[in-house]
């Protein structure tokens, strides 16, 4: 499936280029929830190097990846080993491990205070400055298409920016190992909708996302080397009242020839301050669009989504 395709640069255009931009985005997340992007403003030479720092980080020895495992952080700093995380809903654990790397707060702003520290992986020397820069970018990039949803939401522009700055967004690298036996399921990562407000992902390193379409039908995705794939995740739907929509999506198993090779995936979870609320807006409320869900903060929501998952207790 070709899932619409935006240019970004076309929001920091003429009028009318800005406008296009804006009605092709909210159009877009209202039918598919999936878009790709071009002219994103995350460089070549960074996603080059966070896929390199990413491949040495997960083939150190089990033991030592483990020294990063950090009790007590919900897998939200640091590495989680495999199996640990399942999808909402599911007793399957999906076939993967990750490290996350999450806000690092540099004005001096309280908030500072409800996030951990980020976890320094010593053995490969360039992982966190690339993990740092990178998270930036990323953070750079989705505020500018938060931008563009606020306008299309009826919504002053910078609607997101007070609670996107120094927000509780996670970079995350994911490795679904090699299959070396018969798996139990044919999917690496069971179906499931992102918690967050928006999801950019460089592109993985093979193929295997899918997602379920209007008609029930399970559509792999693509987009070029040169685009980022950006989806609603469930605190947007929530708070637009399921105007936009975050689809529900799945990694299925490679072909079996391809058994033997792992599969790399660098999304970005973008994640407003805890404190910001949820409650679905007043203008997307009305006759024929009850209002679908009870009030809730981000940080609220995060907490219920992390034991749904099997990362909280």
């Amino acid at each position: 499936m070709a899932i619409p395709v935006v240019d970004l640069a076309d929001f920091s255009g003429d009028a009318k280029k800005k406008a296009s931009f804006v009605d092709a985005l909210g159009k877009a997340y209202e039918d598919v929830g999936f878009v790709a992007v071009k002219n994103h403003g995350i460089t070549d030479q960074t996603i080059e190097e966070l896929y390199s720092n990413t491949k040495e980080f997960f083939a150190q020895p089990e033991d030592i990846k483990k020294k990063y495992e950090i009790p007590g952080l919900a897998g939200q700093r640091g590495y989680t080993s495999f199996g640990k995380e399942h999808a909402k809903g599911s007793k399957a654990a999906d076939l993967k491990e990750f490290f996350q790397f999450g806000q690092t707060v540099v004005d001096g702003d309280p908030i500072a205070s409800e996030y951990p520290p980020n976890v320094t992986v010593t053995e490969v020397t360039q992982f966190t400055p690339i993990f740092f820069k990178a998270y930036r970018s990323f953070e750079q990039s989705g505020s500018q298409l938060l931008r563009a949803i606020a306008l299309y939401l009826g919504l002053d522009e910078k609607y997101f920016d007070p609670y996107v700055h120094n927000g509780n967004s996670i970079l995350r690298a994911i490795h679904y190992p090699p299959i070396i036996s018969e798996p139990r399921s044919a999917i690496r990562a069971e179906q499931h909708e992102d918690i967050n407000l928006i999801t950019l992902l460089i592109g993985a390193s093979a193929d295997g996302l899918e997602i379920l379409s209007k008609q029930h039908e399970w559509v792999p995705v693509t987009s070029l080397p040169e685009q980022i794939v950006v989806n609603v995740g469930d605190m947007l739907q929530r708070l637009t009242n399921n105007k936009l929509k975050s689809t529900t999506h799945r990694v299925v198993n490679p072909p079996r020839k391809l058994w033997g090779t792992s599969r790399f995936s660098i999304p970005f979870f973008l994640h407003p301050k805890s404190s910001m609320s949820l409650a679905c807006l007043p203008s997307t409320i009305d006759a024929n669009h009850p209002k679908h869900y009870s009030d809730i903060t981000a940080g609220e929501y995060l907490d219920e989504r992390l034991r749904e998952i099997g990362l909280k207790k």
